[in-house]
């Protein structure tokens, strides 16, 4: 028997709790000096081989011991440091890092080549979103295809007032709620990684002032293939919107 098409709301709105990112719990001291030293290692400024002493660290951020140990060990729960005995807290190299951690990707992107840093995370988004997008047509519901029909409204009207940061908005709920519509728990985790490479468009000027009128003619192709249960546009349009994004970054660059 073939699946009902998800059908369109009546209203227009998504949730906005949908969209709220939740704090994160660590104290304010541990999070300032998490953020500083994270920084300094993505940036090359504390280079792979060297050893970071926890005093110093306290006396720079004017934090405990305590807190500057805790600290630490979140960088090395990302691959970033390692801590042995007589030897230290060791910076390690790139290929030791988590770059799948959202805050790595932020930490990268701040620092480093933010248009081979995209392109990297550009290519691996065409090897799980398009995918993700095939399985949401079969898998999504009526409250999740109502969901990205209202990004995709939104993303109309902020991107015709010239608004990135609603824009972003509406373009992050539509990207989360389409991975977690695939019903496939390891696409779902990947939503930070795609919501750092929104973000990091937008927050780094890699973004066009207006919004691309194809892309969010894409995005609307990709929420109306999931309702109708069409599994290769949606994979398609899928693929187009990351292409479409490719070439958005690599014109603003070369107009620099």
């Amino acid at each position: 028997m073939a699946e009902k098409a998800c059908l369109t709301p009546a209203s227009g709105r998504y949730d906005k709790m949908y969209a709220v990112i939740v704090p994160s719990p660590v104290s304010a001291l541990h999070d300032n000096v998490l953020m500083g030293l994270g920084a300094e290692i993505a940036s090359g400024v504390l280079p792979a081989g060297g050893v970071i002493n926890l005093e110093r660290v306290g006396a720079q951020y004017g934090v405990s011991r305590s807190v500057a140990r805790e600290a630490v060990r979140v960088l090395e729960s990302m691959g970033l440091v390692a801590s042995r005995r007589r030897v230290g807290i060791t910076i390690q190299p790139v290929d030791r890092w988590n770059v799948f951690d959202p805050r790595v990707i932020r930490w990268r992107m701040e620092s480093g080549d933010r248009a081979a840093q995209l392109m990297s995370l550009s290519e691996l988004r065409r090897g799980f979103e398009p995918a993700a997008a095939a399985l949401a047509a079969r898998r999504a519901d009526p409250h999740q295809c109502r969901i990205m029909a209202a990004a995709v409204s939104d993303m109309v009207m902020h991107g015709r007032a010239g608004d990135l940061e609603s824009y972003l908005l509406a373009d992050k709920v539509f990207h989360r709620t389409l991975l977690e519509a695939s019903g496939n728990e390891m696409f779902r985790a990947l939503n930070g990684v795609v919501a750092e490479v929104l973000t990091g468009r937008t927050h780094h000027g890699m973004m066009p002032r207006t919004p691309n009128p194809e892309a969010i003619a894409l995005h609307d192709e990709v929420a109306r293939a999931i309702r109708l249960r069409d599994e290769e546009a949606a994979e398609r349009a899928m693929r187009a919107i990351i292409d479409e994004a490719v070439s958005d970054v690599s014109s603003t660059e070369e107009a620099r």
